[in-house]
């Protein structure tokens, strides 16, 4: 089934957590360290400097009444973005799905209830998480739905606020995560310019405690075991969509899971896509989870027209990886 996507949005919050500042920490890291390990010069906080100069989230429990926006509030504000592109009122949509790596709540009640009462909807909401690879889950699942039993129109919403869980004297974590939400309107029914296809999901549950955030702690990963896995798994999924889709003639893109810049060059290298169809924003907003290659889309919807295919890949905790074709034709 033909998934057709309408309308894509992203929101960051304002604090701006700089190389320069986590210097200022003093846990043993500078610009160059970072520059050189993950590639990233700024990433964004929901958390007020001031709060994170003073405690280092050294209690990820009081993050939460510190944090200056929810995933509320960062996933209703994508959501807005995303059905304004799709030009659509926000009452037209029937079904709110949202999915991050640590909500607000311990899923009660679901991430996406607390969206759709941002947006004063009154339709079903219900959260499908996969931590970083939420958003192609959701795409996934939808695609697995009989089209008939579906809304018009249905809200796919990936809010993280992954700062709140990181322990700030800690360099390895500390220079990866920023916060940020992308959301997605698609329609089973209605058709649009930009379809998805071929979505795929697959996991290794062996490797489940890689990845951790334990109930009222702080991010926990092997990182390099972690990050060996989503080179492999993620150059083998962009090797699999280039096989069975490239086309002469249209313009095949990369947008990869925004672990971090070293890592998605050596996909980029290993898949020879050419740097001029790699595209990124880790750099300046860091490790976003479950928004992150979503969000690099939408912040360049604009340029993307009839001839561009966008392979997206990504991998999380689970261990998981996913990926889906977004394919761009003319207007509907």
């Amino acid at each position: 089934m033909t998934l057709f996507l309408h309308g894509l949005g992203h929101a960051h919050p304002e604090y701006e957590i700089t190389n320069r500042f986590l210097e200022e920490l003093d846990i043993g890291t500078d610009d160059e360290w970072i520059l050189e390990r993950v590639g990233i010069h700024a990433r964004r906080s929901v958390l007020p400097l001031d709060y994170i100069r003073t405690t280092r989230n050294r209690d990820p429990r009081a993050a939460l009444e510190a944090a200056d926006w929810s995933q509320a509030d960062l996933g209703a504000a994508a959501a807005r973005m995303a059905v304004a592109r799709a030009g659509i009122q926000v009452a037209d949509l029937g079904l709110v799905i949202a999915g991050n790596s640590a909500g607000d709540t311990h899923s009660c009640p679901a991430e996406a209830c607390h969206v759709a009462r941002s947006l004063e909807l009154e339709v079903p909401a219900f959260d499908v998480s996969s931590a970083c690879t939420s958003f192609y889950v959701q795409l996934h699942w939808l695609s697995l739905m009989q089209p008939e039993r579906l809304p018009d129109y249905v809200l796919i919403v990936a809010p993280e606020t992954l700062t709140t869980t990181v322990n700030y004297d800690d360099r390895a974590t500390a220079v990866l995560w920023g916060d940020g939400a992308a959301a997605a309107v698609v329609s089973t029914r209605h058709p649009s310019s930009a379809q998805v296809l071929d979505s795929t999901v697959e996991s290794r549950p062996d490797g489940a405690e890689k990845v951790l955030i334990r109930r009222g702690g702080h991010f926990e990963q092997d990182g390099r075991t972690v990050q060996m896995f989503g080179i492999k798994r993620m150059t083998r999924c962009v090797a699999l969509l280039r096989e069975r889709h490239e086309q002469e003639g249209r313009r095949f893109h990369f947008i990869g899971h925004q672990a971090n810049l070293r890592m998605l060059e050596r996909v980029r290298e290993q898949c020879g896509i050419h740097p001029q169809r790699h595209h990124t924003n880790v750099e300046w907003y860091g490790n976003t989870g479950a928004a992150s290659a979503a969000s690099v889309i939408s912040m360049q919807w604009e340029k993307w027209g009839p001839g561009d295919d966008l392979a997206v890949a990504g991998v999380g905790s689970g261990l998981t990886w996913a990926s889906y074709l977004l394919r761009f034709g003319e207007a509907a």
